[in-house]
């Protein structure tokens, strides 16, 4: 039998780190539970399971929110019924080593390499090719059981030899998911094609100007655009422990827009204005230009990679929904915001990945005074001005990043369910919401709740029983 894992005191109690508080405080066990408390009717067609990856750490402590030990949440539906709840920790090196940084289990201090094995894998969790993944943008995906036992660290037949992205794209037109991963040392930046069954069609080192922390990107019907923005990494941060990234005034930022099949030589380069995106809603191809939606904020980082969010930034530093227009005819660039309400974790109906689209879906995270946080699920119709519809939970619920699912034999592009976890601070509870996608400010379809935390995490996955 394993020895408990030692608590780290600074994890614990009112002067605990704002993210290791509230919804976000770690749970220590892992449960399964069958009887579970529904409130309205849950859509018979929902047949799968909704996942939610989150940073958990062991020791209850860690310096910073992105690096805690990954947990993932689940909830399986089947024929109008929640069959259980049940929370996992990814068996990862970091798991295995409770509180050791991170450098001292992946670096290999004479040759300078980096073991992508170990991983929090704490990010995000898809499915893809049979396989479900947890992800973390510094290592292997690590593959999970639909009962979430942890297989292993995942590298497409030993062609996957970096880091891989904890956002992929998925194309509904060919099935593809489409990658990268960005690394510490050359080549900076890789991209990934893999084919619908999982295996590894391209693999593309790219050109960028240096170690840049590229979270997310965006993929359109033909192209792949990647944000190279001036958040560096840091060796010197590194080898401190916590987050190595920081913010530089010296990194030209730019958009490169390929051909989805491409190469490096085939990249086209956008200046835009300095700024950085964690999160893309959505990309499309527009004549000859490429549009890309995507949360922006104009900096992070610069004196600290503390996120804090107790007290909320002011409003123009809050991330808000945003318009890059690239034209690859003239090389131009238009910029503007779509909305001056904080948003955040966008999401759409997966089935407009690449293509035009009319709606998007995100957290509320604060209003345009900065004087609230969360609490609300945004639709966004964007053939109106990106006008907002809104879910306003009750005081103090903490919503997380809503999925969107189609309804079965759904002929309209907003037909569908959104679903979430809710933390209610009432009771240190939680509950699943099923929302109707077509009547977001309306009463839930279905409220699931379960008799514990589910701990606020990152982003989340509906996963349906294969057909």
């Amino acid at each position: 039998m394993a020895s408990p894992v030692e608590r780290d005191p600074r994890g614990q109690g009112p002067d605990a780190p704002w993210h290791l508080q509230g919804s976000r405080t770690p749970v220590f066990d892992e449960v399964t539970l069958t009887e579970l408390s529904v409130k309205g009717e849950i859509p018979r067609d929902l047949n799968g399971r909704y996942f939610r990856n989150t940073a958990n750490p062991q020791t209850g402590y860690t310096e910073h929110w992105f690096i805690g030990d990954g947990m993932i949440h689940g909830v399986e539906l089947r024929e109008g019924r929640a069959n259980w709840y049940r929370n996992r920790w990814v068996r990862t090196p970091m798991f295995d080593h409770p509180g050791v940084d991170r450098l001292t289990l992946a670096l290999d201090p004479e040759k300078f390499t980096f073991d992508h094995a170990v991983s929090a894998a704490n990010t995000h969790i898809i499915g893809h090719g049979g396989r479900i993944l947890a992800l973390e943008e510094g290592s292997y995906p690590y593959e999970l059981t639909p009962e979430l036992d942890t297989v292993g660290p995942h590298t497409f037949g030993g062609v996957l030899t970096g880091p891989f992205t904890a956002h992929p794209k998925f194309c509904p037109d060919t099935g593809e998911m489409l990658a990268f991963g960005y690394a510490q040392l050359p080549p900076y930046l890789t991209y990934y094609r893999v084919s619908p069954t999982g295996e590894m069609v391209q693999k593309t080192d790219i050109t960028v100007t240096g170690p840049t922390m590229m979270h997310d990107f965006a993929a359109t019907r033909d192209h792949v655009v990647f944000m190279d923005l001036p958040a560096i990494f840091d060796m010197e941060l590194a080898m401190q422990g916590g987050m190595p990234i920081r913010w530089s005034d010296d990194y030209p930022p730019r958009f490169g827009v390929m051909p989805r099949e491409g190469a490096d030589a085939d990249v086209q380069w956008f200046d835009v204005a300095p700024s950085y995106c964690f999160h893309t809603l959505n990309a499309f191809d527009d004549g000859d230009q490429v549009v890309v939606h995507g949360m922006r904020v104009p900096e992070i980082w610069r004196d600290s990679s503390a996120m804090d969010m107790s007290t909320p930034a002011a409003p123009e530093d809050q991330p808000r929904l945003y318009e890059w227009r690239l034209d690859r005819a003239t090389g131009s660039v238009k910029e503007q915001y779509l909305d001056d309400a904080p948003s955040e974790f966008p999401r759409i109906n997966h089935a407009r990945q690449g293509h035009a689209m009319r709606y998007g879906y995100a957290l509320g995270v604060g209003d345009p005074s900065g004087a609230s946080l969360g609490g609300a699920v945004f639709k966004y119709d964007m053939a109106n001005g990106a006008a907002r519809e809104v879910h306003a939970f009750p005081e103090g619920h903490e919503p997380g990043e809503s999925v969107f699912v189609p309804r079965e034999g759904a002929t309209a592009e907003d037909d569908g369910y959104l679903m979430t976890y809710v933390w209610q601070p009432e009771t240190d509870t939680s509950y699943m919401v099923i929302l109707d996608a077509q009547n977001v400010a309306g009463e839930p379809l279905a409220e699931i709740h379960v008799p514990r935390r589910i701990v606020s995490g990152f982003h989340s996955s509906w996963i349906p029983d294969p057909r």
